[in-house]
């Protein structure tokens, strides 16, 4: 069976993880149909491409979701409410998404006998870590709504495995950065968030002291752990992390040399769900898939503002006398 035979169900692709795998999937030769509801994701991510089908839908709505998954044979499931401050204001509406949503794909998947289920879990599961760098194998203790909904996921997705045999393979995404990732939408990371401010020169804004630090991966690395991860023959839990940590503050100081605003951080008291430190231990990474991630900080926090600075308005430009 040759890429041409295989049809990929992207769920969620439209939005800023998928638009980059969708990409990536047409780009090697697969056929590729999209189910989006577009309350986060873009129609203007995606390409015009004759493999590329787009369903405007919603993971919740059980026949739609029976009915997009015939005749795939693969299906990387990204669709998800994915703020954690919005999971703890809401988290009903957010379990509709991430656990009742979630569950409709992977039975979906299971009845249709797809070859292999992928999906997005996160690096929220693991909470406040006792002990780095994070493995597979680590307690799993979530602060967050968020962090809990993917826990149940992977339970999901570990039950159908033995009740109808579905071969699935959970991605705990640590944390993604790159371009398309809306910094004014509620869902945006803190790298896009501090570099939409500092392009416009206001001062960066940190929840804390700024010493927390993270593992940060860059959304090209991701798009090829998902491509890669939906034909390989392994089942279960992945870390899809550098192994490397940096902090807010150096994070600042790196941005600063890049958009040329030098302003001080504007510190607001940290949040309650907020996960202290965190990294990835990228073994299985490497081990199951092949893959050590390609993009250093540098050169993805360049992409990165090099995208933002091409989707800015006239308005959001700073005057050239800034910093004169």
């Amino acid at each position: 069976m040759g890429n041409d035979d295989k049809c990929i169900l992207v769920t969620g692709g439209a939005g800023f993880i998928g638009s980059h795998t969708v990409e990536l999937l047409l780009a090697s030769g697969y056929s590729v149909r999209v189910l989006d509801n577009f309350s986060s994701g873009h129609i203007d991510n995606l390409p015009q491409h004759e493999h590329l089908d787009i369903v405007q839908g919603d993971i919740r709505d059980q026949e739609q979701v029976n009915a997009v998954m015939q005749g795939a044979t693969h299906c990387l499931h990204l669709a998800a409410q994915v703020s954690v401050s919005r999971s703890v204001e809401d988290p009903c509406d957010s379990a509709t998404h991430n656990i009742l949503g979630a569950l409709n794909v992977m039975h979906a998947a299971a009845q249709a006998k797809v070859s292999k289920l992928v999906y997005a879990s996160s690096a929220a599961v693991y909470g406040a870590p006792s002990q780095l760098p994070l493995t597979e194998a680590s307690a799993l203790a979530p602060l967050s709504p968020y962090g809990l909904e993917k826990w149940v996921d992977e339970r999901y997705a570990a039950l159908l495995a033995s009740l109808h045999g579905l071969p699935s393979l959970g991605l705990r995404y640590f944390n993604v950065y790159g371009p398309r990732q809306d910094p004014r939408s509620p869902y945006a990371g803190v790298v896009a968030r501090f570099i939409d401010r500092m392009l416009a020169h206001q001062a960066p804004i940190i929840f804390g002291d700024g010493t927390q630090s993270r593992d940060f991966i860059y959304v090209g690395d991701v798009a090829r752990a998902n491509l890669t991860a939906l034909f390989s023959t392994h089942c279960g839990i992945c870390n899809v992390a550098t192994g490397q940590q940096i902090d807010l503050l150096d994070l600042i100081d790196l941005l600063s040399r890049s958009t040329g605003c030098t302003l001080p951080a504007q510190h607001l008291p940290a949040k309650a769900e907020d996960i202290r430190h965190s990294y990835g231990d990228p073994h299985r990474l490497a081990e199951w898939l092949s893959l050590t991630p390609q993009w250093t900080m540098d050169e993805g926090l360049g992409e990165l503002i090099h995208h933002c600075r091409q989707t800015m308005t006239d308005d959001e430009r700073p005057p050239l006398t800034v910093n004169a």
